[in-house]
């Protein structure tokens, strides 16, 4: 596979959901990113004194959209909507 580009993707979300659904999913999924970075974080703190700039600046925009995909998941069950939501994964294999 050497300097080869190989990508793949993955169907992750597809459906129609209430409101109560998609921010049990939508929250759910951010939630835990934010976790991921926050233990990646901490261990980097710990093994080497130092923080993980990129894993933070990263928290913060998971934030962002947290907030951002709350309104307007209550901006539908406001108007009694449900909502469409499609999520792809694409994953890049590339050579070191």
């Amino acid at each position: 596979m050497e300097n080869e580009v190989d990508t793949r993707s993955y169907r992750l979300i597809s459906g129609i959901f209430h409101p109560d659904e998609a921010t049990q999913l939508l929250m759910t999924l951010i939630e835990d990113k934010i976790s991921f970075h926050q233990r990646k974080d901490w261990s980097r703190r710990e093994r080497f004194g130092e923080t993980d700039t990129e894993g933070v600046k990263r928290i913060g925009e998971l934030r962002q959209t947290k907030a951002d995909l709350a309104a307007v998941i209550k901006e539908a069950a406001a108007a009694g909507m449900k909502l469409t939501i499609n999520g792809n994964i694409e994953i890049t294999l590339t050579p070191e």
